[in-house]
């Protein structure tokens, strides 16, 4: 049995919301027989559940159904996403390979797993073997962790949150998981402090990924982007749209616009927690 649905949710990533790109998939319900697939409502849009009894079979679940809806064409975004296990990066008792956000307290989400696809192919190329990466708001670490898994033991990703408690929290995750090996030889590292400021200690930044809504492009984030480099990132208010912004060789900029966006603010660790 094939079933045609129209896809173009608006759902919540990292504390914020995403307006998924308006398109029309197509699944083929009988190509995957261990899913339970079921049709849903969801802020004003449809998304299909993926529901599986393993973590194994869960995540090439979730990796198969993004690249069938066209979220994923990089072979490397595949095996990075199915490697490293968004089980390990949730609450216990969440749906982890559900195309969906999950709250993770302070505030916050963990992406769903479309919007990590999204930026992982964004700044694929950015994250070759031996290449340096910061990713502002890395929330319980699992974009961080893919982005180690892409550059590898010769390369440097540093995450950065300003919640104490989501740093210890993404810490724990990574020891778990498939970079464990790499936060223990230091390529890949976590730490507490104010994201717009970047972190200076590694710059310069192949890729730098950042998961709140700025106003305007903080420049310690473009003084710490590598010439060459590419930083994604959401811009505006209310109307806000996620923003690709690649540094030329001779450190000027070109801004190009990916798709409509809805994030909370980039903001201090006191406005997020409001009261928390």
């Amino acid at each position: 049995m094939r079933a045609q649905v129209l896809l173009f949710p608006t759902i919540t990533a990292y504390g914020r919301l995403y307006c998924a790109p308006r398109r029309l998939h197509r699944y083929n319900s009988s190509s995957s027989p261990f899913l339970n697939l079921s049709l849903s409502r969801f802020s004003g849009g449809l998304f299909f559940h993926m529901e599986s009894g393993t973590s194994s079979s869960g995540k090439k679940a979730m990796v198969e159904n993004l690249k069938r809806y066209g979220v994923i064409s990089s072979k490397r975004v595949a095996q990075v996403m199915e490697a490293l296990d968004r089980g390990l990066f949730v609450p216990v008792g969440s749906s982890a390979y559900v195309d969906t956000p999950v709250p993770i307290g302070y505030n916050a989400t963990i992406s769903a797993p479309h919007m990590h696809a999204t930026c992982l192919q964004l700044l694929e190329d950015k994250l070759q073997p031996g290449m340096r990466a910061l990713d502002v708001g890395s929330g319980t670490g699992y974009l961080t962790g893919c982005f180690a898994l892409m550059v590898g033991a010769e390369g440097r990703v540093v995450g950065v949150d300003h919640i104490p408690e989501l740093v210890d929290m993404s810490i724990k995750n990574i020891e778990k998981s498939v970079a464990a090996s790499l936060f223990k030889k230091g390529s890949l590292s976590l730490h507490v402090g104010d994201g717009r400021k970047g972190w200076q200690e590694f710059a310069p930044y192949d890729a730098i990924h950042v998961g709140a809504a700025a106003s305007e492009i903080p420049q310690p984030l473009l003084d710490q982007l590598k010439p060459g480099g590419r930083m994604v990132i959401p811009l505006g208010t209310y109307f806000q749209e996620l923003k690709v912004i690649d540094k030329n060789k001779d450190g000027s900029i070109k801004v190009h616009t990916e798709t409509s966006v809805r994030y909370v603010p980039l903001t201090s660790r006191d406005e997020q927690l409001g009261g928390f």
